[in-house]
């Protein structure tokens, strides 16, 4: 290996030229802000635009340190799955051939997930089921996920990973705990008869020996706040998707509770635990049952005495059985049994667990709780879930800037970071302070790197010294290669009324109507919710003349390739397609947009973070409602432009975009396209699109 390793520029050339791209300017100013952030330890967050070429913008700094004298394994932390296999499967094998030669070997990377991803050998060849509640369920029977779990059996003896991802098709839930076990579940490998053919196991060791490690969010959290060590030794974190961190790491430190978890723990015990005391539980999770059946659903300001006597009672039998089955357990040499007595015992401790949580909610005024407990009450689904409570943290910016921030550098990126045009509204959620220059944060081509001494927020003096990141950080916007205002058309309907909470109106269905018409197709139609796709899908399947797709119907990535496969086909949906759809070129020239994003007025978690808000002081709707719009419409936006040859138009079709007095707020979350009120201008845009020959 050389000495000394070669500048960034150097690095960066030869890893665009190894993918035979384009080296862009936003590129080399991020590439280079990565790196003196990391030299400086000081944290930054990077804007960068579809088509910058973020990835290699971050990963070549990422092995330049991780390959130098002082440097440790740098983990990579994403969102989605089909970010992490871009990263395996296709940049990081280029990029490790494209620099061998000027870092002295190929830079070594490894994927790392969470336990409960990889298939479980013990369990496979063992006999304990992980879904005793359900007497009818056979996992060798001839139904539906009798016959995956089958298929599971027969892939464990052929497969190299045992990831869940590589596993085509895939298999329900239900069907994959058969043959997994999440990390509290797991005997470890020195009581396993199995442990040295774990694949959780070799994923950790390959990871342990790696320069980059790719791994999600939610690992990531689990591995920085709850403080169980699965990640290798690492001084660098590079958080890709970043605008997606709060709510992962959200999801990770929430909690529930139902009566069919209570009953289920019981029924774990078997002949296990005594039987008086697993009765005990049975009878405290039907207790239970009935004190929800009279809980109204929601937010739960107040818990009633009838269901906090009944969390109570669940909490006292699920760790009585506990104990019963830790004072059984010292010496037990059978395999089959230690692993049925663990699965068992971790669900009786997260029933206690969860029950002690949500009654301890409460032990607050309402303006001081930290936490928020609501109740959720599925209807209508199949297979039907029972009543839940469930639990959430208020916010995770206190955690993450102790647990992820202060121990190591981080570098956090998204082609949407600002909203309203400052980085200050994400930041927040993140746990960093203010930054110290008001203008850090303007939208700019591509603006200078910062210099490695120039601060940006800091909570401490002196946070910048080599040996404590702190929560010292700066921001930069690169921009994009798209030019938005040549490229598309940013429509908002101004003549509509106002959505209402009856469904779409007719002008609404019929503006949409004569834009798809004009299009020919070609349409991404984002709802904010599946009862306004399935409606809007209804009421105008038959009437465009073109196909239609809508979300539900068949998997969510089946559909989204016979988009991209039909130019003339339309493609309607909700959550998920906002922000997972990539179909560049002429099968997606217009994005339909029904309405503003904003969290429903009864999301339990969003209500409560905005009640905070205005407790303190602070404007709560923009800090929750409109901060979550804008990002959310950032990124439906975003779906329109993936290159830069792409053209279209993006429809509004929410008249709140042009009169409220938030609409400047979201506005300026988004790139500048240029805009217009006139529907007869952008139809006669979207058939001269229709009508232009495709490109050779």
């Amino acid at each position: 290996m050389p000495t000394e390793l070669p500048e960034i520029g150097v690095l960066l050339k030869a890893a665009v030229s190894g993918i035979r791209g384009a080296q862009r300017p936003g590129q080399v100013a991020m590439a280079e802000a990565v790196l003196q952030a990391i030299q400086a330890r000081r944290h930054l967050a990077v804007q960068a635009g579809t088509g910058t070429g973020k990835s290699l913008a971050y990963l070549v700094p990422a092995v330049r340190h991780a390959l130098g004298e002082q440097g440790q394994t740098v983990v990579i932390s994403t969102a989605t799955i089909a970010l992490q296999r871009q990263l395996i499967e296709r940049d990081l094998p280029r990029l490790s051939a494209a620099l061998a030669d000027l870092v002295g070997r190929e830079p070594v990377f490894a994927i790392l997930k969470g336990r409960r991803n990889y298939l479980c050998l013990n369990k496979v060849h063992g006999s304990a089921q992980d879904e005793p509640a359900d007497s009818l369920f056979d996992a060798r029977s001839v139904s539906a996920i009798g016959r995956q779990v089958t298929r599971l059996h027969d892939w464990a003896a052929t497969t190299d990973s045992g990831d869940r991802d590589e596993l085509v098709p895939g298999v329900d839930d239900r069907a994959w705990r058969q043959v997994s076990v999440n990390a509290r579940e797991c005997i470890g490998a020195a009581k396993c008869r199995f442990g040295s053919m774990c694949f959780a196991e070799r994923a950790r060791e390959a990871a342990g020996e790696a320069d980059l490690v790719v791994t999600n969010h939610a690992l990531l959290a689990i591995d920085a706040i709850e403080n169980n060590i699965v990640l290798p030794e690492h001084d660098v974190v590079v958080i890709d998707e970043a605008h997606d961190l709060v709510d992962r790491v959200t999801s990770v430190a929430s909690g529930e509770l139902s009566a069919a978890a209570a009953d289920a723990a019981a029924r774990r015990c078997g002949r296990l635990a005594a039987e008086e005391l697993s009765g005990r539980l049975r009878a405290a999770a039907e207790g239970l049952e009935l004190a929800l059946a009279d809980t109204p659903d929601g937010r739960l300001d107040v818990l009633s005495e009838q269901v906090e006597e009944a969390l109570t009672v669940v909490r006292d039998a699920a760790a009585a059985c506990a104990a019963d089955l830790r004072s059984q357990s010292g010496g037990d040499d059978d395999a089959e049994r230690l692993t049925a007595t663990r699965v068992a015992t971790v669900a009786l401790d997260e029933v206690a667990e969860n029950a002690t949580r949500i009654i301890a909610a409460y032990a607050e005024q309402i303006a001081a709780r930290p936490e928020v407990v609501w109740l959720d009450r599925p209807a209508g689904e199949e297979p039907a879930r029972p009543d839940t409570l469930r639990v959430a943290p208020l916010q995770v910016g206190t955690l993450l800037a102790e647990r992820l921030f202060k121990p190591r550098t981080v570098v956090l990126t998204s082609a949407t970071l600002t909203l309203g045009g400052s980085f200050e509204p994400l930041a927040q959620q993140w746990g960093l302070p203010q930054l110290g220059t008001p203008d850090r944060a303007a939208r700019a081509a591509v603006p200078p790197v910062p210099a490695a001494g120039e601060s940006g927020g800091s909570a401490e003096s002196g946070s910048g010294e080599p040996d404590a990141p702190g929560l010292n950080w700066t921001a930069l916007d690169v921009g994009s290669p798209f030019d938005h205002r040549r490229s598309a058309i940013l429509y908002i309907a101004r003549q509509l009324p106002p959505p209402g909470r009856d469904g779409l109106s007719a002008g609404c269905l019929t503006e949409l109507r004569e834009l798809i018409e004009a299009s020919g197709g070609r349409t991404l139609g984002l709802f904010s919710s599946m009862r306004a796709a399935r409606q809007a899908a209804d009421a105008l399947r038959g009437e465009i003349g073109v196909p239609l797709l809508c979300q539900g119907e068949d998997s969510t990535g089946l559909l989204v390739s016979k988009f991209a496969a039909d130019e003339q086909s339309c493609l309607f949906g909700t959550l998920s397609l906002w922000q997972g759809v990539d179909v560049p070129g002429r099968s997606l020239q217009l994005v339909a947009i029904d309405r503003i994003p904003f969290p429903r007025p009864d999301d339990p978690l969003a209500s409560a973070r905005q009640r905070a808000v205005a407790a303190h002081g602070g404007n709560g709707f923009m800090a929750v409602a409109a901060a979550q719009a804008a990002l959310l419409l950032a990124q439906g936006t975003g779906r329109l432009l993936r290159t830069v040859d792409d053209r279209g138009v993006i429809a509004i079709l929410d008249p709140r975009l042009a009169t409220a007095r938030y609409s400047g707020f979201l506005r300026a979350s988004l790139p500048p396209y240029w805009s217009t009120y006139d529907a007869q201008v952008v139809r006669s845009a979207l058939r001269r699109l229709a009508a232009a020959p495709a490109k050779a």
